[in-house]
C-alpha cells in the first residue's frame, strides 16, 4: 500500500530558517562583542617598552623591581613619595632595572572620564616618545595627582605636566596624548598573578607586601 503523500508544511519551514538566521545573527554579534573586549589597541612601540607585557623599563641593572601602579591612585602616589627616591637611585647606580607597569583600575573614579585610562595612555606616549624624561613626567603625574570621585586632569593638562616634567613636546606626542593613542592598549593590562589592587610590588619576581619602607621592601631583597 502507498503512503499517503503529505502536504508540505511551509510555515514550520519558514520558522525553521527564521530560527537558524537568528541563532547566526546571535553567535555572530557574540565573536564581535569578544573581538572588541579582548582588543588590547595599538601597542607603543619603544625599545623600553614590552608590548606584551606593558612594561615600562628604566635601566638595565641585575635585579628586577616590578611596579603596577594607577595614577588616580592615592597609595601609588605614598609609594613613589616614600620608596621613589630610593628606586631611582638603584637605577642611577646600575643596581637595578625598573619596570613600570600602568594600569587602570579606577577609571570608575572620574566621574566618566576614564582618568586613570587617560593618563597611562599618556604615560606610555611620552614613554616612547622621550624615554630620558618618562620618569619625570611620572613624578608630575603623582605630584599633580587629582583626587579620587574627581574628574581628573584633562588631556591639555597632561600635556602642558609633560611640558613641565621637561618632556620634549613635539606635535607627534601632544597629538598621542590628547587622542589617547594608546588608552585601549592601557585598559588592556592587568595586575600579576595573586595581585589584589594598586600598587603592586614585585622584586626578582617575587611578590612584596608594601610597607612603605624601601629598606624593608627593597633594599634588604637585593642586598
Amino acid at each position: 500500500m502507498a503512503a499517503a503523500k503529505g502536504k508540505t508544511n511551509w510555515f514550520a519551514i519558514w520558522i525553521s530558517v527564521v530560527a537558524v538566521v537568528a541563532i547566526v545573527v546571535v553567535g555572530g554579534l557574540v565573536v564581535v562583542f569578544n573581538n572588541v573586549a579582548a582588543d588590547p589597541g595599538k601597542a607603543p612601540e619603544a625599545s623600553n617598552i614590552d608590548s606584551s607585557t606593558g612594561a615600562i623599563s628604566f635601566g638595565t641593572g641585575e635585579h628586577t623591581v616590578d611596579t603596577y601602579i594607577d595614577f588616580m591612585c592615592p597609595y601609588c602616589n605614598q609609594f613613589e613619595q616614600t620608596e621613589g627616591e630610593t628606586i631611582q637611585g638603584l637605577v642611577s647606580s646600575g643596581d637595578i632595572t625598573l619596570n613600570v607597569y600602568p594600569v587602570a583600575i579606577l577609571d570608575r573614579l572620574s566621574q566618566g572620564t576614564e582618568y586613570s585610562s587617560r593618563a597611562a595612555s599618556a604615560m606610555y606616549a611620552v614613554a616612547a616618545a622621550d624615554p630620558d624624561n618618562a620618569y619625570a613626567f611620572l613624578q608630575a603625574l603623582y605630584a599633580n595627582q587629582p583626587a579620587e570621585n574627581s574628574t581628573g586632569l584633562t588631556d591639555e593638562q597632561l600635556v602642558d605636566l609633560a611640558r613641565g616634567a621637561g618632556v620634549n613636546v613635539t606635535s607627534d606626542l601632544e597629538n598621542a596624548i590628547t587622542s589617547n593613542a594608546y588608552i585601549k592598549f592601557a585598559k588592556s593590562r592587568s595586575l600579576p598573578d595573586g595581585a589584589t589592587g594598586t600598587p603592586t610590588l614585585r622584586v626578582n619576581g617575587d611578590l612584596v607586601q608594601i610597607t612603605y619602607n624601601p629598606q624593608t621592601d627593597i633594599l634588604s631583597r637585593i642586598s
